[in-house]
């Protein structure tokens, strides 16, 4: 196991341009991250055009067998990891925070490598022989975001390598350290040059998107750089997957037990600090309870301490990065401007350092505001009131994206059927926002399309070929 300031070292650039990383919760420098190039870029994909037939050549079983011994390398050096993950992105290391992260990246990998993909055969009439297989892509381009960075890029990494493909990783500018020294760990256990992290601006992830030997590219982010990956990957015919922005709904029937409830709502809402994509951002209430919802949930909220995520009692952490304060900044004061009720937070403590914004309930809100139309990807949350459950299914499905949503109520069979009429690529019954590798995940609208997770994941990541014969 390596010590942190092992893992700091065995990731720090020898020479060329560099840029410090600061922790958001203290304002205090983490660590040097390179400044890769598109000359660097075009270095790895290279390398991964040079180990990539190999590694497909060694088939499934060979592979998900690497892939068990990179997740033995990830546990070694988890508790580094995990304290390099909350010093850089700023979430705790308890909770599901920093240590939960690392340890799904862990079993990611393990349930990819366990996922079975068997050839399917799609005719046998006596006549008519066919069967279905995917074959390796070649190169696949993994470029991730900043709020989940190690979970989100194993989620990536995992299937690619499992299919055969070499990958290229692009981290976010606001987290290369922790995507790079995962990567370091992951090779430990992997062949040269079949998985490498690009730490660059963005002529490198656009030249990644648009890059002739790249045979797909793999997006998590907001939809605005989505549109943009679909336009630089259009003359290529690119395959895509891309997880993009979400505005979850939340919807409580009247028949849920607000207390019973409260708690699977804060941490819906309010994992990562709110900076999740699928995190319960606008929650509907029927009047009947409204009150109630409102007086537990704040309870709940009230109770969770926040503070520097190296102190192991906070469960909630700063935002990653000034931008994104700014952004709930504007929002709850424009909820509050508009005569919504504060029920906490709202109120921070700009002499402190750190991105810190307080956990924020915001009650008797107009479903136009924009706290409740714009992604707030913080903790502030919305609380709508609705009279019937046709008009909360209308709301929930009223904007142009849909990610996630979930139902709260006390009967699952009445909370399914109000599932299946909304709008979002996954519905859960009274929890949000739980995925889980076996479990096919992708949004709906504009938060994106291609699923990720279990056999149809693998099957993403390669190219179906039909043997007729």
């Amino acid at each position: 196991m390596e010590t942190f300031t092992d893992l700091l070292t065995s990731i720090a650039p020898v020479s060329g341009e560099t840029r410090t990383i600061f922790d958001p919760a203290t304002g205090t420098a983490v660590g040097e991250a390179p400044v890769h190039t598109v000359e660097d870029l075009e270095q790895a994909v290279a390398a991964a055009t040079a180990a990539q037939p190999a590694w497909a050549a060694l088939g499934h079983d060979a592979r998900s067998a690497a892939l068990l011994k990179a997740a033995d390398a990830v546990e070694r050096s988890a508790e580094e990891l995990a304290r390099l993950l909350s010093r850089e992105q700023g979430k705790p290391l308890n909770g599901p925070n920093a240590r939960f992260e690392v340890g799904a990246c862990a079993a990611w990998l393990r349930a990819t490598a366990a996922t079975r993909l068997d050839p399917e055969t799609v005719v046998d009439d006596g006549e008519t022989y066919a069967e279905l297989h995917y074959k390796p892509i070649g190169i696949v381009g993994a470029i991730g975001p900043w709020n989940w960075p190690m979970m989100i890029t194993a989620w990536q990494i995992a299937p690619a390598l499992r299919m055969g493909n070499a990958v290229v990783v692009k981290p976010s500018e606001y987290t290369p350290l922790s995507v790079l020294a995962l990567v370091k760990v992951l090779n430990e256990e992997l062949p040269e040059g079949l998985l490498t992290a690009v730490s660059g601006g963005r002529e490198v992830g656009a030249r990644l998107a648009e890059h002739p030997a790249v045979g797909k590219v793999m997006f998590t982010g907001s939809t605005a750089t989505g549109k943009a990956i679909i336009r630089s990957s259009a003359d290529t015919v690119k395959r895509l997957t891309l997880e993009l922005g979400g505005n979850d709904a939340g919807i409580v029937l009247p028949d849920a037990d607000p207390k019973g409830i409260a708690e699977g709502l804060f941490w819906g809402a309010f994992i990562n600090t709110g900076q999740t994509c699928a995190a319960l951002k606008r929650l509907y209430v029927h009047e009947d309870i409204y009150e109630a919802v409102c007086e537990e949930l704040t309870k709940v909220a009230a109770a969770m301490p926040m503070g520097n995520g190296l102190d192991e009692n906070n469960v909630l952490g700063p935002l990653q990065n000034r931008q994104q304060y700014d952004i709930v900044t504007r929002l709850v004061d424009a909820a509050r401007d508009s005569g919504a009720r504060i029920l906490l937070g709202g109120n921070p403590d700009t002499g402190q350092p750190g991105h810190f914004y307080p956990t924020t309930l915001v009650a008797d809100i107009d479903n136009t505001n924009p706290l409740v139309t714009e992604e707030q990807f913080g903790p502030a949350l919305p609380i709508i009131r609705y009279s019937t459950i046709d008009e909360a299914i209308a709301l929930a499905n009223g904007l142009d994206v849909g990610l996630g949503a979930s139902v709260w109520s006390s009967d699952t069979a009445a909370a399914r059927k109000v599932a299946a009429r909304l709008e979002a690529g996954t519905v859960w019954i009274n929890k949000h926002g739980a995925v889980d590798p076996r479990i096919p995940f992708g949004g709906a609208k504009q938060s994106g399309y291609g699923l990720e997770f279990g056999a149809e994941g693998l099957k993403a990541l390669g190219v179906p070929q039909v043997i007729n014969g």
